[in-house]
Parts: structure tokens; C-alpha cells; sequence
């Protein structure tokens, strides 16, 4: 392939074409198997396969670069704004018991891994400590460094933890419902996205890009989505719009994510990253169970569904598990709310008891 000087954030353009495609080849191919999120989860799958066994097709290795991740991203919270109406707000107050008890899961939930890595791992209390930090990955990677963990190890655990989550829930959903998530099933990611005006999509644009900024600006948890949830949602609130972002937007937003994901996995060294594996995926089930069993124990108390209060705890991204949301047409805003306050106490309850570790 010709080497061209043109490249995307620091990334060579052909570089970033092929990647995609391989993406979008691994997309089709769990699309045709009727794998649940295909173009998420064939994309990230495809591409992680590539950059973990250090192939190099024609010549290059896989490449992404992370912010144009990050310039999708607003596309999903611009989505889930579109489901704000009156009557799904005025059922905020019910949600309180599956507030307090988040309160109480991530401290368990950080516990039991925290353990799980320090006894079965053999890791140091701080790479332990701050590897099962659930939620706020950024932030417990920083503070990890600070406090002198494994700064390789700690990563790997933080990433696989995410990864794992966004590949085990959909699946998990897909077992329990017996039909596939978002795939050609025929579950639809968005409605209301034919005939779009020009105001329309000015709306949705302006939503989109004013909260990205300000949602970074204000710092806000998740802020490249959660400033577009915001400004969408107060846009339909208001009646300005009804329009929601198309299918095909939604679906090459998963691709992106996907392939962003996928090659996190490039060049990370072969026996740590088995370990690193084994242990991220016992803790990933293990989070998992124990999400299962506040979801059995709350579900009623909130008037949701066992599955949307599971998805509501379930420790992976804000973007991905509001996809999954989405894509079952469950309350997206509940879960998407409870996702962003699982970051916030990840985060604190992390700062309170690091002490500990030091």
C-alpha cells in the first residue's frame, strides 16, 4: 500500500482506512451470525484479533486515533436525549432505591475486586487497588500512577475490564431474551429518523457539538456525552424537535467505537496480557453476578425490569451500555443516569479510601 503523507490526528490516513476496514469486514460477519451489537462487537473483535497477534496487513499494523472516537461519541448522547419526554421524567423520583443501592454496589463490587486481584492475582495492594476501581477509568489510571502502581498492568486490567463488560452484557441479553441485540434481528437503534428538516438536523448538530463542548468544559462524568444527552433532551423537552440521529449514524458510530477499542489490544506483550485476561475476566463475571443480584433485590422497588436495572449496574462504558440500552428499548435515560453516577462514586469512594493502600 503506497505510503501517503495525509494523516488523521497524528495517524496515517491509509493507516485509518484499513483499520476501518477491517472493522467493518468483522461487522458484516457477526451481522450475517446474528451476533448481538454486530457492528460494535464485530468491529472490536476484528481488530483486536489483528492487533493481539501482531499481524501486519499489507505492511501496516492497526491504528485508530482516540479522538476521533471521541468525535462520535456525541452522536449516542444526542440519541438518548431524543427519548426525554414529561412522562419518562416524572418517573425520576422512583428511581432512589436503585440510587442508594449503586451506593452500596460500588463499594462491594470494588472490594470483592480488589481482593480478587491482591489474592488470586499476587498483584500489589496499589495495582490491585486501583485495577478494580469500577467505573472512571481515565481517573483511576491517573491516580494509580500517582500512587505507584503497575502502571502497565493497571491499564491492561482497567481497558479489559471495560472491553470484557461491553462484550459479556449483550451476550448475556441475547441468551436471556433469546433474540440478538441491535443485530439483523430487526431491533431498531433509533425511531422518528426519516424525513429530517433542515432545522432538524441543525438542532441535532448544534445539540451535539455545543454539549461536547460544554460537557468537557464543566468536566461533567462522561462529559462527551453527557453534554449532548443534556441539551438534546432539554431540545425535545421544549418541542423544538422530534428528529433523532438516523440508523446508519448509529451504527458507523459502533463501528468507530468498536475499532477504537480494538486496537488498544496492539502491542501489549504476550505472557502479562494472559494474565492480565484470566483476571479481567474473573472479575468481569464476578462484577456481574453481583450487578444480577442488586438488580434482582431492586428491580420491583423502582418499577423497572430486572434486565434494565442489570444493565443500569453492569460496569462497562457510558457510551456502550447506553447503546445496549438503546438498542433494547429499555429506559435509556435511567440507565445512562446510573451510569454516569457510577463513575462519580467510583471515582470518590476510590480517593476516600486510598489511604489505605499507600
Amino acid at each position: 500500500m503506497p505510503n501517503l503523507r495525509l494523516s488523521l490526528f497524528g495517524v496515517p490516513l491509509t493507516t485509518v482506512i484499513l483499520t476501518c476496514a477491517i472493522g467493518a469486514v468483522g461487522a458484516l460477519v457477526a451481522w450475517g451470525l446474528r451476533l448481538p451489537l454486530p457492528f460494535l462487537l464485530g468491529s472490536l473483535l476484528a481488530v483486536a484479533g489483528i492487533a493481539a497477534s501482531g499481524a501486519r496487513p499489507f505492511g501496516r499494523s492497526p491504528g485508530m486515533p482516540q479522538k476521533l472516537r471521541m468525535w462520535f461519541i456525541p452522536i449516542i448522547g444526542v440519541a438518548i436525549g431524543g427519548t426525554f419526554t414529561p412522562d419518562l421524567l416524572a418517573g425520576v423520583g422512583g428511581w432512589w432505591p436503585s440510587v442508594l443501592g449503586l451506593v452500596v454496589f460500588i463499594p462491594v463490587a470494588h472490594w470483592c475486586s480488589y481482593q480478587l486481584f491482591l489474592q488470586v492475582g499476587g498483584l500489589s495492594p496499589q495495582t490491585s487497588f486501583y485495577a478494580a476501581v469500577p467505573g472512571g477509568l481515565i481517573e483511576a489510571i491517573a491516580m494509580g500512577e500517582d500512587a505507584g502502581a503497575d502502571m502497565q498492568m493497571l491499564t491492561m486490567l482497567q481497558f479489559l475490564r471495560l472491553i470484557l463488560s461491553i462484550v459479556l452484557v449483550p451476550l448475556i441479553f441475547t441468551i436471556l431474551t433469546g433474540a440478538a441485540v441491535g443485530s439483523a434481528s430487526g431491533a431498531q437503534l433509533t425511531n422518528g429518523a426519516a424525513g429530517l428538516s433542515l432545522s432538524d438536523v441543525a438542532l441535532l448538530v448544534a445539540a451535539g457539538v455545543v454539549g461536547y463542548f460544554v460537557g468537557n468544559w464543566l468536566r461533567l462524568p462522561g462529559g462527551a456525552i453527557t453534554g449532548p444527552i443534556i441539551f438534546s433532551g432539554l431540545a425535545h423537552l421544549a418541542g423544538l424537535t422530534h428528529a433523532v440521529p438516523p440508523g446508519w449514524m448509529i451504527a458507523l458510530t459502533q463501528l468507530i467505537v468498536g475499532v477504537s477499542l480494538g486496537v488498544r489490544f496492539l502491542g501489549l506483550p504476550r505472557g502479562t496480557f494472559g494474565k492480565a485476561f484470566r483476571l479481567a475476566l474473573l472479575n468481569a463475571v464476578m462484577t456481574l453476578c453481583i450487578g444480577f443480584l442488586f438488580a434482582l433485590a431492586l428491580h420491583s422497588a423502582v418499577g423497572e425490569k430486572t434486565g434494565t436495572v442489570f444493565l443500569a449496574f453492569a460496569p462497562g462504558g457510558v457510551a456502550e451500555m447506553s447503546l445496549v440500552a438503546l438498542s433494547l428499548q429499555v429506559s435509556v435515560i435511567y440507565v445512562t443516569t446510573h451510569h454516569v453516577l457510577r463513575i462519580l462514586l467510583s471515582v470518590l469512594i476510590a480517593q476516600l479510601f486510598a489511604h489505605r493502600v499507600r
